[in-house]
């Protein structure tokens, strides 16, 4: 009973032999002959099997159902009805195989020839893959300013070829791609001094990771928004993202690093010592080997480099009050630095690290100690001086001007030479540029 025809028309022809080609030409003679005026109606061969197949919802036309009814002296929602037993049983006996067979070959393949249509080649996700990788790998390179126009062109590129897709998994790729471009564009606003733009674009980054399932972009973004949290003076937000955000799943041993010094930098700001101590222990521990494919197989901007993490907690320390740790961190950071090849430093993390040395050295009273660590930030070029620098800069410019220091000759040498060096700053000299940075940047 399982193969008994679907319709009382697919009886019909069967019961009269006919292939398409057949019923065609009695349909048009058919409709010639009912029709006086207009233009009469025409069955193309899907269409046809749709009809046989019982595919159609509804009914066709008035002008095609009269001819149908003509044609097979039947009313036209019979014709589409289920054949009754003996009309169905009839027709199993004397229905074409052959024909049947066919049809059904051709209706596999006009199918499988949409699915085709529905999706992209898997070279043009490689490319796109790759492209977006290079970006965060060489992050650290670049102007900020180019990171954002290659992000955009990037976010675009993987939109439109979501747009030709219907394939599950091509459609995952591509949102994890251009979550991961958001991502990047929320970095490199970060770094210009737009910290609404910036955490809109994290925002964006994080949906990306929920639609996609995809835990580490989740995380990253996460991590992002409770950096940007505290820098716009909001450290229970930035808290709780980043304890948020280490309860994905999936993530590798890098991504709870960098989530641990974020959630000590939050507490740093909450006044919490305890707490920020024991997330600095935590971002320190060995790890139990656990990689994921973001923060470990993308890596560069989705990484977190040990030198980084030395810099953050020892921006961590000097807001708990530890001078003495935040200048071993600030230290260690440099010497890990140093280690590295020239191509694959960050001018920004050595200038980071470097006015945290500085910073933590000034509140022992060292000014010329302070000078010596500052001699790394002023080699930082314009368009590297991204917010987290500059931040770490106004600090050391505030700190000198405190009474006790500012009536020096070099004090007032070195706050001259910060507000010189924050002022040429990229980001300023074009009017974009947070005017009230009370953090640091991890």
């Amino acid at each position: 009973m399982e193969h008994l025809p679907k319709t009382l028309l697919k009886v019909l022809v069967g019961q009269r032999n006919w292939r398409y080609s057949d019923f065609e030409r009695a349909f048009d003679s058919a409709a010639r002959r009912v029709l006086e005026s207009g233009s009469p109606p025409t069955v193309g061969e899907s269409q046809f099997r749709r009809w046989t197949g019982g595919k159609l919802k509804g009914l066709p036309g008035p002008d095609t159902c009269h001819v149908l009814e003509v044609l097979f002296e039947t009313d036209a929602a019979a014709l589409f009805a289920p054949p009754s037993a003996a009309a169905a049983t009839t027709d199993v006996s004397v229905l074409n195989l052959e024909d049947e067979i066919i049809m059904t070959a051709r209706e596999v393949q006009d199918e499988a020839s949409a699915t085709a249509a529905a999706s992209i080649s898997d070279i043009a996700i490689d490319q796109l893959r790759d492209e977006t990788t290079a970006l965060a790998r060489t992050y650290h390179e670049k102007p900020a300013f180019d990171v954002w126009r290659q992000a955009i062109a990037l976010r675009r590129n993987a939109e439109d070829l979501r747009e030709r897709t219907q394939i599950p998994g091509q459609e995952q790729e591509l949102l994890i791609l251009t979550g991961q471009s958001a991502a990047l564009l929320s970095a490199a606003a970060f770094d210009l001094g737009s910290l609404s733009g910036a955490k809109s674009l994290a925002r964006t980054a994080a949906l990306y990771g929920e639609t996609a399932r995809f835990g580490p972009l989740r995380a990253f973004a996460e991590g992002s928004l409770a950096y940007i949290s505290y820098f716009s003076s909001e450290p229970s937000r930035a808290l709780a993202y980043a304890q948020h955000a280490l309860t994905r799943r999936g993530l590798g041993d890098v991504a709870t690093c960098r989530l641990r010094s974020i959630e000590g930098r939050a507490h740093g700001h909450l006044g919490n010592t305890v707490a920020a101590r024991r997330a600095i222990l935590l971002s320190e521990e060995d790890g139990s080997g656990r990689r994921d494919d973001l923060h470990d197989g993308v890596g560069g901007e989705f990484g977190f480099t040990p030198e980084r993490l030395a810099m953050s907690n020892s921006s961590t320390a000097l807001l708990i009050g530890d001078t003495a740790q935040a200048e071993v961190a600030a230290e260690r950071a440099l010497a890990l630095i140093d280690t590295r090849a020239e191509g694959s430093l960050s001018a920004a993390v050595r200038g980071g690290a470097s006015a945290d040395l500085a910073l933590a050295r000034l509140l022992g009273n060292d000014v010329d100690g302070a000078a010596e660590a500052l001699k790394n930030v002023w080699t930082v070029r314009p368009e590297q001086r991204g917010t987290g620098l500059l931040a770490r800069t106004a600090q050391v410019r505030r700190l000198l001007a405190v009474p006790h220091m500012y009536g020096t000759p070099l004090a007032m040498e070195l706050c001259d030479r910060i507000e010189n060096f924050i002022h040429t700053s990229a980001s300023r000299q074009i009017g974009v540029g947070a005017s009230d940075v009370l953090a640091l940047e991890s």
